[in-house]
This record gives structure tokens, sequence and C-alpha cells, in this order.
């Protein structure tokens, strides 16, 4: 592949049905045929309809929904484990759907990473040696491959371990010899398939943050799947909330929780704790103001984090500020309060 910035990842109009005379349907699909009329019709099932979704490269893209919203089949579509019925899927710009077996091949192994919930490691081979196992695949000599996976292992905080042997391993050390793996590759793209609800809730907010953490440096574009809102609002740049196959909504956490685009979502939301999502420049009244004995928060700062600072600096307001340190309005403590408890909708 040619040296050059990573260009994202595009899917259009995507569709698929599994059944086997799926594209004898597709058009009926198109014009409106529900899931449940294909199935009471045809015995097709319709897994995904018409989704269209941009992943900026280097972002965090969370695909949320419950089971059988069609999430864990539409990430298939990316490295091309599963086959679409109709639509795109561009990845830097080349369509994975018209690849050829051998571009294919090559794309799965160069391009894309996958993590699985069930760890998917190899029971006989240690830490290292399964850490190593895609650069071997690749054709990587064998010390080059090593000094790589140790780097990973140290990076995700298992130095010490390469010698042990996955059922020697709790399972959030076994989902970082995952994350290695991935890692130690080098794709660009990073798949991430539910990759954390086995784990204990400790844990998976443990890794949540090794994720995190780790995206700051290397700036992959991740597709995480998940059913749980927590865990996609605190890892997503953008959010897309699949029901029955169709995309419901998309946009970021402050889109979701502020601005449900239905009952449906709006039912996700309402339990969630809005002051660790919310950003202090949603509820600020804007305008210039007179900055000066008020403490001064950012833009991007939570309402959480915003009470805490007036809390410690005793004041009932404070002046929102841009990261060059425009003034760009004034919040209240009251303001504050009524954001966390307010019903999100």
């Amino acid at each position: 592949m040619a040296e050059h910035a990573f260009g994202g990842i595009k899917i259009r109009n995507l569709y698929k049905i599994f059944g086997p005379n799926a594209g004898a349907h597709i058009e009926a699909v198109k014009n409106g045929l529900t899931k449940a009329e294909l199935n009471a019709r045809y015995g097709h099932v319709l897994g995904l309809s018409d989704i269209n979704i941009e992943m900026p490269s280097g972002s965090i893209q969370v695909i949320m929904g419950l089971s059988g919203s069609g999430k864990s089949t539409l990430i298939r579509h990316i490295n091309r484990l599963i086959d679409p019925t109709a639509g795109e899927v561009l990845v830097d710009g080349v369509d994975v759907v018209t690849m050829q077996e051998a571009e294919l091949r090559e794309f799965r192994r160069h391009q894309t990473a996958m993590v699985f919930q069930k760890f998917a490691l190899l029971p006989h081979r240690t830490v290292l040696d399964n850490t190593i196992f895609g650069l071997e695949i690749q054709g990587m000599p064998r010390q080059k491959s090593l000094d790589t996976a140790m780097r990973w292992l140290e990076r995700v905080g298992l130095r010490g371990f390469e010698e042990k042997y996955p059922n020697q391993l709790s399972g959030g050390m076994q989902q970082r010899v995952g994350l290695a793996r991935a890692l130690a590759n080098d794709a660009p793209v990073l798949l991430m398939d539910e990759a954390y609800s086995a784990l204990d809730p400790l844990i998976r907010t443990d890794m949540q943050t090794v994720l995190l953490d780790l995206q700051k440096e290397i700036r992959k574009t991740i597709v995480f799947i998940t059913h749980d809102l927590d865990e996609a609002l605190r890892l997503g740049d953008q959010i897309a909330i699949l029901r029955d196959g169709e995309v419901i909504q998309q946009g970021t956490s402050q889109d979701i929780v502020l601005r449900p685009a239905d009952d449906y979502v709006a039912n996700f939301v309402k339990e969630v704790n809005r002051g660790r999502v919310v950003h202090v420049e949603a509820v600020m009244t804007p305008g210039a103001v007179q900055a000066s004995g008020k403490p001064t928060v950012m833009t991007g700062t939570t309402v959480e984090d915003t009470l805490r600072v007036l809390s410690r600096e005793v004041a009932d307001e404070g002046v929102v500020v841009s990261s060059s340190g425009e003034t760009l309005g004034v919040v209240t403590v009251r303001q504050l309060a009524g954001a966390m408890v307010n019903a999100a909708r």
C-alpha cells in the first residue's frame, strides 16, 4: 500500500439478507418490504437495511444495539467475513466488496485486525507466541516479530507474563493479550466485536481506559461493537445505534443524550449519568462576560467536572473559554445542576 494518510471507512447503502435466494428480494426490501414481511412471505431474514455510516480516520466509531440488532453482522462486513447482498464498504477508498480472493487475503492481513469477545487465544501457545501469531502469518522475521510483540505486551501491561499460557491468566489479562496481538499487526483498522462484554465491570472499565490511553498514541480507526450504553458513551467519538438492522440514530455522545431521535433511543439514555457526558458549552449562556475573579473552564469539560471546579473555588458561576483562551459564555451552578437531572428528551 502506498504511503499516505489512511482515509477511514465509508459504508454506503449496505443491505444483508440471509437466505438461499437473497438477491431476488433486495428490490422489494429497498421498496419498503419490512423485516417481518420478508420473513413471513419468503422465509428470509433481513440482517441489515440501508446502512450509511462514515467513520473518520483515527476515530473510535461505536456501533451499539441490543442482541439481534445487526451490529455483529455489520462489523463482519468491514473485513468481509460476511458478503453483503448489496452496497459498498469502502476502506481507505477501496471497495472491499469487489476484492478478489488474493486481494482480500492481503487486506485482512495488513489493513484490519480483530479483537473478539471470547479472546480467541490459542491455548497451546504462550502469551508471547499468541501475540506474534499474526506477524508469523505475515512472514515477518522472528526476531523482529518478537521485538514488536514484546513492545505491545509492555504497552498493555503484560511485561513479565510473556511465558504464561492463556489458562493461567484472568479474563482481563487474556483480553490484553488479544489487544496486543491485534496492535502488533499495525493495521490501520481495529475491529472490536463486544470485546469487553465478557469481563467483570471493574476490569471492563480498566480495559476501556487502556484503549482510550492507547488511542491517543496509535490513532487507529477503531470500530467498537457494544450493547452497553455507558461503554458506548465513554469510548465513542461517534455512535451509531442499530435496531432491527437499521441505523436509528448516529452522532456524538452529546447528540445521543441531548437529542435522542425517538422513544427507543430516549429509553436507552434516560438512566445515563448526564453529568459525565454533557459538556459545559451545551448548557452555558453564550456571550461576552466580565471574567475577572471567576473560575474558568475549557470547552469539552463535562458538567460534573465543571461543578467540581466551581465547588472548589466556592463560586456560583464560571466562565467558559475556548482552547485558545477566548471567552465564550458563562455557566451557573443552577444550569449545571439542571443539566444533570433533566430527562433526556
